[in-house]
């Protein structure tokens, strides 16, 4: 199986996790040498905190594991295209290449821009659609079952 796919269904197994909780279902993991440091999904319901997002958890905990704020050889993997606060994170990680599967729909994550902008002195790779549907799946199935119990 090519890495970034596997990396990719990592990252769909942690958005489960969120999606059985009650989160909108977005998970992420870091990678470096083939090896996951670091995962987490959405928990902004449960916490109630605007920064609860997939990519922080797992970002924290990649650092944590190498007692280090700078993830210079690794890679992260994200269902969904990262907001812009989760780019920065990722920029300011020292991050080398961000892999998402479902772009943000309504185009407000300015990833192309903030990945090349050089922010923090570090530029980074990005490449999206990596199991596209599957990730695209998994959130339109919980916005649609959002808007039925809305309508009931």
């Amino acid at each position: 199986m090519e890495e970034k796919v596997k990396f990719m269904r990592a990252a769909l197994r942690c958005a489960k996790k969120g999606l059985a909780q009650g989160e909108v279902p977005v998970g992420a993991v870091v990678v470096c040498e083939g090896k996951i440091l670091g995962s987490g999904y959405n928990r902004r319901a449960k916490t109630q905190l605007a920064s609860s997002h997939a990519e922080m958890y797992a970002i924290d905990r990649a650092c944590k594991k190498l007692k280090s704020w700078r993830l210079e050889n690794c890679d992260l993997y994200v269902t969904l295209e990262p907001c812009p606060m989760c780019m920065g994170a990722a920029l300011n990680a020292r991050i080398r290449k961000v892999y998402f599967g479902a772009y943000e729909q309504k185009g407000r994550s300015m990833t192309q821009e903030l990945a090349a902008s050089n922010l923090l002195n570090h530029t980074l790779e990005t490449e999206g659609g990596v199991l596209e549907e599957e990730c695209s799946q998994i959130l339109s199935g919980f916005f649609r079952a959002m808007r039925e119990r809305c309508l009931r």
